[in-house]
């Protein structure tokens, strides 16, 4: 009597399952990092205050008070319930303007690494699919920009392109094209001696196909790690740049030029400054966390087993 064998035949997975596959195995490294989930929190909280400005917001930010000037926290002695984190220098409620304020970061940091992200990637891939001079070249560039300090050709650009949040904002994109230039091309060149970039050339894929659709792709994890740290960097530089008075101009609740404004009263209203400088800290330190636990996901070198 012969036996029959059961032969199963294996589970192909459809799209939509190894999607979730992998969303589920990134968050599996990711929240490992209890660091980066603590971020990826605060970060959140700071993109639904952004969202959310108008309605949390207990006054506008550029209304003045004249009957409040400088009037300290609620908890403190002289302090009114109406303006909880105090005032300015001219009755401005400090709770409103720093809620406003995550706007401007937040939207600094989306311009900013969204242009040096996009010119950056075209740059790498040009260096890094044709090599030779144009290689040469481009990178001969890259490096004379990296060779200034960041904060200094920043200054340097904008004083050329007048003081203003859209010029900041443009010469902080400038900075940061470089890192993304340099390793989209190290990626590119990694890529470029693999298997399925010589089975798409055979196959009669052109140029751009083979950039843009091939080889991109998969080189997009450290782009993303790289984006999420330049986002904090973004925001940490144009602060720097609003205190210079070279960013955004008052009365713009920028934390930076919060910080300008409140310089000369830092020894007798010191919730002036610390407020604003705690802003800068907390979400600068939220990203950067972020950023650690998106390396941690996404770099296979770094993933335990």
């Amino acid at each position: 009597m012969s036996e029959q064998l059961n032969v199963t035949a294996p589970v192909r997975l459809t799209d939509a399952q190894i999607r979730r596959q992998m969303i589920s195995e990134f968050w599996f490294y990711f929240r490992q990092n209890r660091g980066a989930v603590v971020g990826l929190v605060v970060f959140v909280l700071l993109v639904l205050i952004a969202f959310l400005a108008p309605v949390l917001a207990p006054h506008s930010p550029t209304q003045q008070f004249r009957d409040a000037l400088l009037v300290p926290p609620v908890w403190q002695e002289g302090g009114r319930s109406g303006f909880l984190l105090g005032t300015d220098a001219v009755g401005r409620d400090m709770l409103s303007r720093l809620i406003y304020g995550s706007q401007y970061s937040l939207f600094i940091g989306v311009v900013v690494v969204s242009i040096a992200l996009v010119g950056g990637i075209v740059i790498g891939l040009l260096a890094g699919f044709f090599g030779g001079w144009v290689d040469n070249v481009i990178m001969r560039v890259m490096d004379v920009i990296l060779a200034f300090p960041s904060l200094l050709l920043a200054l340097v650009l904008v004083a050329v392109l007048g003081p203003g949040l859209t010029n900041a904002m443009i010469a902080i994109a400038i900075v940061y094209q470089p890192h993304f230039a340099r390793l989209t091309r190290a990626a590119v060149m990694s890529e470029m001696k693999r298997d399925y970039v010589t089975a798409a050339r055979v196959a009669g894929a052109g140029r751009l196909r083979l950039m843009f659709r091939t080889i991109l792709p998969n080189c997009l994890a450290p782009l993303i790690v790289q984006a999420t740290l330049s986002f904090s960097s973004a925001v940490l530089d144009s602060a720097a740049l609003g205190f210079l008075g070279m960013g955004a101009q008052p009365p713009s609740p920028e934390w930076g030029t919060m910080l300008a404004e409140a310089r000369e009263f830092i020894l007798r209203a010191w919730w002036v400054v610390t407020f604003p400088g705690l802003a800068i800290l907390i979400s600068v330190l939220a990203i950067n966390l972020t950023g650690d636990g998106l390396r941690d996901a996404l770099d296979p070198k770094l993933k335990r087993s």
